[in-house]
């Protein structure tokens, strides 16, 4: 049975072979319908019809091949399911919903509203007066004129006179008549008020008070000068000049995009087609405004990002004012185009929001900055590892204190600082800090990549452990607020910052290795609450190895130099996809840049700023904080670190004390056992492995050692011989006396 709309199908073809024929020849449509029909009843293989007679002067082709043929049961989507994937705009605005923005708009309006009363305040006596007196005499003239029209009724003679000349001699009487009356009624009136005004003035010199005569000639003389004043200069000044900006319209939007070189959209456009859909209407969002664009079919949203600066002039906007960015949630071909009212780099210093803040939790996401539409954007860090990148003097240091600022509210995290430039740019977080160091010199270098070769050591370590623990204390085998809290695990966050790294990496004695410490540390250490945040100014593969900056999770880079930096610290192909940390202005944007990983796609944001002074208020409130918790450790206690983390505490001092000369060989179970009773807030929960990856470091070697278990059974397990410890401990006193 053939389908209603196969019909209509065929004859929408011939229709337009018929019209598209230059010869204009008309054509049968029965004759084509059981062409058609005797074509569809062929099977693919049985090639053409031998029977047919070519001489006929009929071809092959005489009817249409119909290659797109829906299905009698296809349709579109319902109704509910249209309602369904529809898109719900906010019942209430999103500024009114967040207590932060609702707490900076409110903080913004009394900020304006006190600006514009202490601005006309300081100008009354000073300016506003003065004017009011000087224009006095100009304004009792004009109210003596005003009065002296309004009792002749001057203000009718125009009309009066065209009458007049019209020699509409009826209505001219009429006009004249009413003036007559009008001008013996106001004349009165104007006698009796100058008579009343005469005697007020005669009581006021005269009979009056001194007090009530200067506050009567005050008031006159500042309404004859209000009354004075010309029309084109007011009397008050602006205390805020309102920048008018113009409203985003979809005309400007088409003609701004036809601008931009992306061929699909400007031969839409020149055809009289728009070239570009929008799905929402034009609104406001936060200090700009918001378009949702459908682009034409094989443009994305990569290739007007491409050409932001040819969309900015084609919108007769400053280049920090326009972002296009994509939608997530949609197709590839789904633009958001937020054009704000300023540029990004105008917007001052963006405040952090834990300036203020007693301390934070490292486990929850540390507060960042702004993106251009203002809205707040934080950085996770636990199970993360950070890159920062630039030029010199973009504000990438700024970015790192951010970083470790939120660390160092956390009393719970060890902090490892390395500021290989030597300004002191990292100083007022050295009272927190379990490993600190300042300096461009080899020794400073040195203690860098010791740091990361310690660090190395605790990931291995921090591996073992967690692997021992219970699966309802650690069910996914990495570190929690929960695990974080039993400081008798030590796993602890640590967090070690490495600002200027290129200086370590490109080191030509110690970057190589440090550069494998670094790179297994950030495949290894993530889940195991080991955090690296690297800083560079030189993202080049001499100073910043590949594994490196391919494995780390969450990146920022502000302005960079070429394609090659910008791809080395946003990741393989940002560059192609439209992500251009190149765009960036020198110093104009100094704190703006691209931060990829903490959200579903990169996002343009100005970072928060920390000036020393407020660096030092924070790390001393980290510093009381840590004191009364008691995890202040290592360099921050004045002491050089050797352990790994923890306490201080002297580990082969400890092991020597609990395995007395008299057992040559022990089994590192009861060693584990025998230091926990020493010292369990350092070594509660330890276990035989542990002790077996402490002392690793030292040189100790584990070694089957036979042994009687505590129910008699003779048995061999791994152990320690004494001698073994003794002399590594003789090797490190021998080291520490050369020093």
């Amino acid at each position: 049975m053939k389908h209603p709309d196969d019909d209509n199908e065929l004859f929408n073809r011939l229709e337009a072979e018929m019209t598209s024929d230059s010869d204009g020849d008309v054509v049968d449509l029965d004759k084509a319908r059981s062409a058609r029909t005797e074509s569809a009843d062929r099977t693919p293989d049985s090639g053409p019809d031998q029977s047919a007679d070519p001489g006929e002067g009929e071809s092959d082709d005489s009817g249409p091949t119909l290659v797109d043929r829906p299905a009698p049961t296809q349709s579109g989507p319902g109704l509910i399911d249209r309602i369904r994937d529809s898109k719900r705009l906010d019942v209430i605005p999103t500024w009114l919903k967040s207590g932060a923005e609702f707490k900076d708009a409110m903080k913004w309006l009394a900020g304006h509203v006190w600006h514009t009363i202490a601005f006309h305040t300081v100008r009354v006596p000073f300016l506003y007066v003065p004017k009011l007196i000087w224009r006095s005499p100009r304004g009792l003239a004009n109210t003596l004129m005003r009065v002296g029209r309004w009792a002749v009724d001057a203000e009718g003679e125009p009309l009066r006179q065209a009458e007049a000349r019209r020699e509409n001699s009826e209505l001219y009487l009429k006009l004249s008549r009413q003036r007559d009356r009008r001008v013996r009624l106001r004349m009165l009136l104007t006698v009796i008020g100058a008579v009343f005004a005469l005697g007020m003035g005669l009581f006021l010199i005269y009979g009056a008070e001194p007090g009530t005569q200067v506050i009567s000639a005050t008031l006159t003389v500042l309404t004859l000068g209000w009354l004075g004043a010309p029309a084109d200069a007011p009397l008050a000044t602006r205390a805020v000049i309102k920048t008018e900006v113009q409203k985003l319209t979809s005309d400007i939007v088409i003609k701004a995009m036809a601008s931009i070189g992306i061929g699909q959209i400007a031969t839409a456009v020149a055809k009289g087609q728009d070239g570009i859909k929008f799905v929402a209407p034009i609104t406001r969002e936060g200090p700009g405004w918001r378009a949702d664009i459908d682009l034409p079919l094989g443009v994305t949203v990569a290739d007007v990002a491409d050409r932001r600066a040819r969309l900015a002039s084609g919108l007769r906007r400053p280049l920090g004012c326009v972002w296009p960015d994509a939608d997530p949630s949609e197709h590839e071909g789904r633009l958001i185009l937020w054009v704000g009212d300023r540029d990004l780099s105008k917007t001052g210093m963006v405040k952090w929001q834990l300036a203020s803040a007693r301390r934070h939790d490292i486990f929850k996401r540390n507060p960042f900055g702004i993106d251009p539409r203002g809205r707040a954007q934080s950085v996770p860090m636990i199970q993360h590892n950070i890159l920062i990148g630039s030029l010199p003097g973009q504000g990438k240091t700024a970015s790192v204190r951010v970083l470790a600022c939120g660390a160092a509210l956390d009393p719970s995290v060890e902090l490892w600082l390395h500021e290989n430039k030597g300004t002191g740019d990292l100083d007022s977080l050295e009272c927190v800090s379990h490993r600190f160091v300042s300096g461009i010199d080899d020794d400073s270098i040195k203690y860098a990549a010791d740091s990361l070769k310690l660090l190395r050591e605790e990931v291995m370590r921090r591996a073992a452990a967690i692997k021992k623990l219970p699966r309802d204390l650690c069910p996914d085998k990495r570190i929690t607020r929960q695990i974080a809290d039993k400081r008798s695990l030590k796993l602890w966050p640590l967090v070690g910052v490495f600002d200027e790294c290129q200086n370590l990496f490109g080191h030509p004695k110690y970057g190589k290795q440090a550069g494998e410490d670094a790179e297994f540390i950030i495949k290894l250490g993530r889940a195991l609450g080991v955090i690296l945040i690297l800083a560079t100014q030189r993202p080049d593969k001499d100073s910043l190895p590949t594994g490196i900056s391919g494995n780390v999770s969450i990146r920022f880079a502000l302005k960079v130099a070429g394609q090659v930096e910008n791809d080395m610290i946003l990741g393989t192909s940002a560059y192609k996809n439209g992500v251009r940390a190149t765009s960036f202005r020198p110093e104009i944007d100094a704190g703006n840049g691209y931060l990829a990983g903490a959200t579903a796609l990169p996002v343009v944001v100005r970072t928060a700023y920390l000036d020393d002074n407020a660096t030092h208020a924070i790390a001393q409130r980290a510093h009381a904080l840590r004191k009364a918790e008691k995890t202040l450790s290592g360099h921050a206690l004045g002491e050089d670190a050797e352990a790994v983390t923890g306490p201080s505490y002297d580990l082969l001092a400890d092991v020597a004390a609990v395995v007395p000369p008299s057992e040559e060989r022990v089994w590192n179970e009861r060693i584990a056992v025998r230091l926990a009773e020493l010292r369990p807030e350092v070594y509660g929960g330890w276990k035989g492995e542990n002790v077996t990856s402490a002392l690793k470091p030292h040189g100790i070697k584990t070694r089957d050692v036979a042994g009687t278990t505590d129910d008699g059974t003779r048995t061999t397990r791994r152990g320690i011989a004494r001698a073994d410890l003794t002399k590594a401990i003789a090797e490190r006193d021998q080291k520490r006396g050369a020093a």
